[in-house]
């Protein structure tokens, strides 16, 4: 936190109105959330809202509270990207405020798809993606009985709300008496944005204003990069590496003067950071290529990978999100003409290029 940032239990106060609230994330390393409440002449506006449970709901009406407003109080909320440790709880928002909820078109779709499709077809979905990674059958069985039992909707933010404003990159947002832009930072989902508060920083730090970055830019942990395909759809191949790196200059360039982040704690110097991150992500690709002299399915690279804990050690559902970043970074290098695919392997497999 910068000196200007003043702190009471749950909520700090970074000046210029603007607040965070620590929202608990149950049963993850992570902790919490932090959700900012930005003072506008129209009313407060929240930035994310935080999981839907009901600690996570308590959390966060004591936090506003302690801001010095009440949820029903709230005009609107900026959903930085669909996860549901960020847009969970805004149906709830919604219902107690009348509040509208705004996000980007692309993320938007894909809420709508969560939906609109049956958990069968989302399971299955996944199970045929992790089958043509590699996966062994064992691993994917449990998602294959969960598809042919049809089981329940099980899956989290199927109760957050359907966005009924789009965020359109580039325009000030429509907040009377604040000067709010969108940056579309693709990577971490399809439509995340991060909001640049083009407004001088009350502590006088020197930089291009603030910026609230969502998951895009942590001060000390990367965020997951996978894949993020439409069901429906089976077209041209994504690259989401690629899409986060291009992203990460975007914000190096804008050179705010500090950084509210979705977790961990504000911080400055955006700049030094982007560059940690698009180095990590470089050496990353190298040590890959290392582990591609022979060739290797996505499971079995990640496997191989080095992760915050052993492979066997990793859980189930942890062990699917490491797979679907295995395969964005082979994406990356197979893009870069650095890797290949290896013609007739079934399930596919990928080598460096010669």
């Amino acid at each position: 936190m910068t000196k200007a940032t003043q702190a009471t239990g749950q909520v700090a106060d970074h000046g210029g109105g603007v607040q965070s609230i620590r929202v608990p994330i149950p049963d993850n390393p992570l902790g919490h959330t932090l959700i900012y409440v930005l003072d506008t002449d129209a009313g407060p506006v929240l930035v994310d809202t935080g999981w839907d449970d009901p600690t996570s709901w308590d959390a966060l009406t004591a936090g506003l509270e302690a801001c010095g407003t009440r949820v029903c109080d709230l005009s609107g909320v900026l959903i930085t990207h669909h996860h549901p440790d960020h847009h969970g709880l805004s149906r709830k928002v919604r219902e107690a405020s009348g509040a509208w909820i705004a996000m980007h078109e692309a993320d938007a779709a894909v809420v709508r798809r969560t939906r609109e499709n049956p958990p069968s077809r989302w399971y299955a979905y996944m199970a045929a993606k992790l089958l043509s990674a590699g996966a062994p059958e064992e691993h994917v069985a449990p998602l294959l009985a969960a598809a042919e039992a049809g089981r329940p909707r099980a899956l989290p933010g199927l109760d957050a709300a359907l966005p009924d404003r789009t965020i359109t990159p580039g325009d000030l947002l429509d907040l009377p008496g604040r000067r709010l832009r969108a940056i579309w930072t693709p990577g971490h989902t399809p439509g995340h944005i991060c909001l640049h508060l083009d407004e001088a920083h009350p502590a006088q730090l020197a930089g291009n204003g603030r910026l609230f970055s969502g998951d895009h830019v942590l001060p000390g942990i990367t965020p997951h990069i996978g894949l993020y395909e439409d069901p429906e759809t089976e077209g041209g191949v994504t690259d989401p590496l690629g899409d986060y790196l291009d992203s990460l200059e975007r914000i190096g360039r804008l050179a705010p003067a500090e950084v509210l982040p979705a977790h961990q704690h504000a911080f400055t110097d955006a700049p030094a950071r982007v560059r940690e991150l698009l180095e990590h992500h470089e050496s990353r690709l190298t040590d890959l290529l290392a582990l591609l002299a022979t060739p290797l399915t996505p499971w079995q690279l990640a496997e191989r990978m080095e992760w915050n804990r052993p492979w066997a050690d990793i859980p189930y559902g942890s062990r699917n999100i490491a797979v679907s970043e295995a395969e964005a970074h082979l994406r990356r290098l197979v893009k870069l003409g650095r890797a290949e695919a290896v013609t007739g392997s079934d399930p596919l497999t990928f080598v460096a290029s010669p």
